[in-house]
């Protein structure tokens, strides 16, 4: 199910940063939650940060909402 969601925020890159895709579409590399905010507003999908983190239209693949770099996961 997790596969047909609209939004997927891949897994974090070796140098840091995730892929986002809405809809197949490759939105960009998102640095952070402010990035990933700014790709869905563009793609026309508002959402704030605080919702961005419980949306179930989101699949976070390779690490949730707190992880985005190159560093090690706590």
């Amino acid at each position: 199910m997790s596969g047909h969601l609209p939004v997927i925020v891949h897994p974090p890159l070796g140098q840091g940063g995730r892929r986002v895709t809405v809809r197949g579409e490759d939105l960009g590399l998102a640095s952070g939650l402010p990035d990933l905010v700014e790709f869905l507003s563009r793609a026309g999908l508002d959402m704030e940060d605080t919702e961005v983190v419980v949306s179930p239209l989101i699949d976070w693949r390779g690490g949730g909402p707190e992880y985005w770099g190159p560093e090690t996961r706590l």
